[in-house]
């Protein structure tokens, strides 16, 4: 179940935390992973937990998901090595908390520059490729921020409610081509970037008491759901946002 066996998966934000642990789903599952990160980030750690995890092949790409041009450039490169692309995860993301007082235009475009439009002319590059196919799965990196509102994160709460808004509408538009286009939406995982603010005294119980099932998410609990909604077994779900959130948005 769930076996994505001869897809080639294309993953942003890569190097580490969700992104890594979407690239070890889909290779549990017996995908080759096309992770990328920005240019001189090491995605070491994850080619080699893939390769671990039965990947059947691993083929690292440097991308700026602000790039355009380099967009273009790992789209055609992806797809001259291995002759398709059916699964992308689009998953490479920023946020910068800071009182709404303190957000300059910078910042703000500074987020909507990553978690929107990186993701919307990257889903643009694949699509002719799933069009061709006849098939395709474009899932996108949400967050319970895009439905619930989180503090000091006006800029990163924007942007997440609007990858739920984009992702429908793409739905929408390619559905009769045979591409899906989901969003998974997680609640604070417990990542290696993530986990010295989750621990902290104060901070941690106070997220943990909005959370009904009593835990933070684990990074492999969001890959699986990547991997869901890549499989054929999901070929009827599209323009839905999964909350994996642990109760957290049914208050």
């Amino acid at each position: 179940m769930f076996e994505l066996t001869g897809k080639v998966a294309i993953v942003t934000g890569a190097a580490t935390g969700l992104g890594q642990a979407i690239c070890v789903a889909f290779a549990t599952q017996g995908a080759s992973v096309v992770p990328t990160d920005l240019p001189g980030v090491s995605m070491d750690a994850t080619v080699e937990k893939c390769k671990a995890a039965g990947a059947p092949e691993v083929f690292p790409q440097a991308m700026n998901v602000t790039d355009h041009a380099a967009i273009q450039a790992t789209v055609a490169a992806v797809k001259d090595h291995f002759g398709h692309i059916d699964i992308l995860a689009s998953n490479a993301g920023m946020n910068k908390p800071m009182p709404a007082e303190d957000v300059t235009p910078e910042s703000w475009d500074a987020h909507f520059a990553v978690n929107i439009k990186g993701g919307f002319f990257l889903a643009q590059a694949v699509a002719p490729i799933m069009k061709a196919q006849g098939k395709g799965r474009i899932i996108f990196t949400g967050s319970q921020a895009g439905v619930v509102a989180r503090d000091n994160q006006q800029p990163y709460c924007a942007t997440k409610g609007g990858i739920i808004s984009m992702a429908r509408a793409l739905a929408y538009d390619w559905a009769p081509t045979g591409i899906t286009v989901n969003v998974v939406a997680p609640t604070f995982a417990m990542t290696d970037l993530a986990r010295k603010r989750l621990e902290d005294p104060v901070y941690g119980p106070k997220m943990l008491a909005m959370i009904p099932v009593g835990r933070f998410v684990e990074p492999s609990e969001v890959g699986s759901a990547f991997a869901f909604l890549a499989s054929e077994e999901a070929a009827m779900i599209t323009g839905q946002t999964l909350l994996v959130d642990g109760g957290w948005t049914i208050w």
